[in-house]
């Protein structure tokens, strides 16, 4: 559990600043689970500079609680916490300094959104937080006030947690849990867990992650794992500590996110599970004749394909379809073993390609017709999806046929150019896995919208 914070002063000299206002977020890494924010009367006038930056006078604050008001309900909501804030080492040494004048050691992790933007968004210019989300197209009110900034980080937050790929902010918070002895039973782990989309991550006692998967509903999935008879199975239920998980809003990036992230992370069961992959292909070949012949063949990484398949009997039964869409001749595209014409031309379904009726540039065209509506190549796209919740979007970014990368967006702040869209992408790896993966899923046609750029 994260505490994400902002606190505004009255500034003056180090060590002696008052507290004007004070704004936390509880946040479970998902959602916002609680919040407190107030007003605080520091005792102290207001520096003039701040009063100009903030907007919060002395004449403001007279009513305000005044700190030891509210002190009991700050440690409830950063009791457990690892506190979150941008520059966090200010706003850790203003509450202890605050705390330690009541008479209490105020003792808490803390996690640095300026160190973590400058290590997982290094391409960013500034790293200060207005300049930061102004670049993410993070949409932000109140800016110099406790509750906009803290908001602001807790989108911020959010965002670098979806672009820490090796999961090592959370790597971290759970070896906190294992300090603190926290051990949950299964059944303890599966009822915190989503029925929603998304990918899961399983982790050992030592917050090292065991399995990547990724499931419609994560719930059901994992109580699969934790009910498993299986060899692979019942190890993780004997190494199994914890579970985190991502929600997706679509399938799309969840196959995308759990086949780069088990490349990045390597865990053990995945190794032991069957892969996912797609081992037939169609090719394009030229004959002696000089057609371009279509074939479904065993995948072979030397070759260029056209599309891809998990098996045999999908592949077959998607080039009858093409055969059919394009009006290719089934005898050129291996779907007809006639030693003649193919049988297809006697009930005129074929127009003779196969006995030399249509000429090799006429039908080389439609191939080529075929080819290119489904080549990735030059291809530039954004795939628009539904996202996380019922106010965001997520999109999925192909750039001169190479796979960029997936992010999510606030619906009220709508992605009007490529640029701003390439700040805000987690950048992920291209490969035949991301390529067949997003083309699999443009077969689909359904419930999403492409942009062509």
């Amino acid at each position: 559990m994260y505490a994400i914070l902002d606190i505004e002063t009255t500034g003056g000299q180090f060590n002696e600043e008052g507290i004007t206002e004070i704004a936390i977020y509880k946040f479970d890494g998902h959602e916002i689970v609680d919040q407190f924010i107030s007003l605080v009367n520091p005792e102290i006038p207001i520096q003039p500079f701040v009063v100009k930056l903030t907007g919060i006078n002395n004449a403001m604050l007279t009513s305000a609680p005044k700190f030891f008001e509210v002190a009991k309900r700050i440690i409830e909501m950063t009791n457990d916490c690892v506190l979150v804030a941008h520059n966090a080492d200010f706003d850790y040494r203003i509450l202890r300094t605050e705390f330690r004048r009541l008479g209490y050691d105020f003792n808490q992790r803390t996690l640095c959104t300026v160190e973590l933007s400058k290590r997982l968004l290094p391409e960013q210019p500034s790293h200060s937080l207005g300049k930061l989300v102004r670049a993410l197209g993070i949409p932000m009110a109140d800016r110099h006030r406790a509750s906009g900034d803290a908001m602001a980080t807790v989108k911020l937050f959010k965002m670098l947690l979806d672009k820490d790929l090796e999961k090592e902010i959370v790597k971290d918070l759970i070896k906190t849990e294992i300090q603190k002895g926290i051990a949950p039973k299964l059944q303890d782990i599966i009822e915190n867990l989503p029925s929603r989309i998304g990918t899961y991550y399983i982790h050992n006692e030592a917050g090292k992650i065991i399995f990547i998967g990724k499931s419609r509903n994560i719930k059901k999935r994992v109580n699969q794992h934790f009910t498993g008879i299986t060899t692979s199975a019942k190890k993780i239920q004997t190494e199994v500590f914890t579970v985190t998980y991502e929600e997706t809003g679509t399938e799309l990036i969840a196959l995308l996110k759990e086949t780069e992230e088990i490349k990045i992370n390597r865990p053990l069961y995945n190794r032991m599970s069957r892969k996912s992959n797609y081992s037939w292909a169609i090719y394009s070949e030229k004959d002696v004749d000089g057609f371009l012949n279509l074939k479904l063949q065993k995948a072979d990484g030397r070759k260029k394909e056209v599309l891809s398949y998990v098996n045999a009997i999908e592949g077959k039964n998607a080039l009858i379809q093409i055969t059919s869409e394009f009006n290719l001749c089934q005898k050129l595209t291996g779907l007809s073993q006639s030693k003649t014409h193919c049988s297809k031309h006697n009930i005129n379904e074929c127009d003779g390609a196969c006995i030399g009726k249509v000429s090799v540039l006429e039908y080389n065209e439609r191939v080529k017709l075929f080819i290119d509506k489904n080549s990735f190549d030059n291809t530039n796209m954004v795939i628009l999806d539904k996202g996380r919740n019922i106010n965001e979007r997520s999109a999925v970014l192909v750039e001169n046929g190479v796979y960029k990368g997936y992010t999510f967006y606030d619906l009220n702040y709508q992605v009007h150019n490529i640029e701003i869209l390439k700040n805000i992408i987690i950048p992920m790896q291209s490969n035949r896995d991301t390529r067949n993966i997003i083309q699999g899923h443009l077969r689909k046609n359904k419930g999403f919208k492409i942009i062509k750029f």
